[in-house]
């Protein structure tokens, strides 16, 4: 089992072409971090005709929007009601709105651009894994339905035809979602952008940032640019003191594991509509199949820097509880991503200083809410309008303890894998 990421090496769209920046440049706006969000923000401002220069540290995607699950999911983390609760319900509803839409946003950019992520639009599944997750589907199944969204809960065969195992009796199909390769996806936004006129450059750190003037420069090792406006989009791989995205949430991780093919003889009853799955632990475990019949199993925390035997030895009892029928499966690979969790589980969008935009804190759905936050940083841009951003702009106070809140979670993921793969768990 090597540590490789999956979607790198089987994205149908190529890794483009891209130099360094090189010298000075002047733009309108510029943009540092080239994943999801700062590509739907360049595209879109290219495409409104606006000038727009885009730097990324390392190739694209280099971050988290390349080494996620690939759920195009909806809404944020938390149920509907507990966002109007900790938002408020105007802000909350809001969300809700926006972010319930945003499936349909990314698969309308996929189609228009024609995107080769092999995308599927048959739905993601949450999947009760005790009587007290089947409580909580129902209640968020309720809240959904409330709210007009195409979901249902589904159950017994139902289950056993769409998921493959009979452990899980209820579930939670939401309609609007589906799966993508978020490394083609990411790559075709980049196609995208380049095509509308917007100016990439990859393996070009921004250094720092100082006020020039009316404007904003941007310093990379070989280059500068120089722009009135400035927008973040280094959510959870922000590294550097000097950006305030830094101080508004704390870092958490999740790693997954694929399998070699499996052939639909022996794997064709596993989600054969290729839905996405995740289930309602504490710490939650994600299943899905690739293009090529992979299963592919993840979870909440580090799997970069452990020892293959306890990777493998979490997928074996994942794999072994859920689908038994497979037998031992060949682990031919594992990686790592990085997620920006706030204490709230709900996104800030800011303005760290006059003529900066900022965002973080997606909590683990960043395709769908980097692609609408994109798109909304580029019309109030260009507009002065906010109403496309599923959050007014805000100043928001910055998380306290960070430390303490990742080293928390982090042991609390590794308790809880430690038990799944002791038997204690499961």
């Amino acid at each position: 089992m090597k540590e490789a990421c999956l979607w790198q090496d089987t994205s149908p769209e190529p890794l483009p072409e891209l130099t360094a920046l090189e010298g000075p440049q002047t733009s309108e706006v510029a943009v540092i971090g080239g994943g999801i969000t700062g590509l739907s923000t360049a595209l879109h401002l290219a495409e409104a005709g606006t000038a727009v220069t885009l730097v990324e540290a390392g190739e694209i995607p280099s971050g988290g929007s390349g080494r996620n699950v690939g759920l195009v999911n909806a809404g944020l983390w938390i149920p509907p009601d507990d966002i109007c609760n900790a938002l408020g319900e105007q802000d909350g509803e809001r969300v809700n709105a926006i972010l319930g839409g945003a499936p349909a946003e990314v698969f309308a950019l996929i189609e228009l651009h024609g995107i080769q992520c092999q995308a599927t639009r048959s739905g993601t599944l949450h999947l009760a894994h005790n009587t007290k997750g089947e409580r909580e589907l129902a209640r968020r199944a309720e809240q959904f339905q409330k709210r007009g969204a195409p979901v249902e809960l589904i159950e017994d065969d139902v289950c056993w035809s769409k998921i493959g195992t009979r452990r899980i009796q209820r579930a939670l199909l939401d309609r609007r979602a589906g799966t993508i390769n978020p490394v083609a996806y990411t790559r075709g936004l980049a196609r995208a952008a380049i095509a509308a006129g917007a100016l990439l450059y990859a393996r070009s750190p921004a250094l720092g940032v100082a006020r020039v003037g009316d404007s904003w420069r941007v310093t990379t090792p070989r280059g500068r640019v120089t722009a009135a406006r400035l927008v973040l989009a280094t959510n959870a791989y922000t590294e550097d003191d000097w950006n305030q995205v830094r101080q508004h949430y704390f870092p958490g991780h999740f790693f997954q594991v694929a399998s070699a093919p499996l052939s639909d003889e022996l794997a064709g009853d596993i989600l054969p509509e290729r839905q996405g799955a995740w289930d309602t632990r504490k710490v939650l475990s994600s299943i899905r199949r690739d293009a090529d019949g992979r299963l592919i199993l993840g979870t909440l925390g580090r799997g970069d820097g452990r020892p293959r035997a306890y990777v493998r030895c979490w997928a074996d009892r994942i794999q072994g509880h859920y689908f038994p029928q497979l037998g031992r499966i060949d682990w031919e690979r594992t990686w790592t991503g990085r997620i920006a969790f706030t204490p709230d589980h709900t996104l800030r969008l800011f303005e760290p200083a006059p003529g900066i935009l900022a965002a973080t804190g997606y909590n683990g759905r960043g395709i769908t809410t980097g692609t609408v936050v994109g798109k909304g940083f580029a019309r109030y841009l260009t507009h002065g309008d906010d109403t496309l951003l599923p959050l007014p702009i805000r100043t928001p106070k910055p998380i306290q303890a960070k430390p303490l809140w990742s080293s928390s979670y982090e042991g609390g993921f590794t308790l809880y894998h430690t038990g799944q793969c002791l038997r204690v768990l499961i």
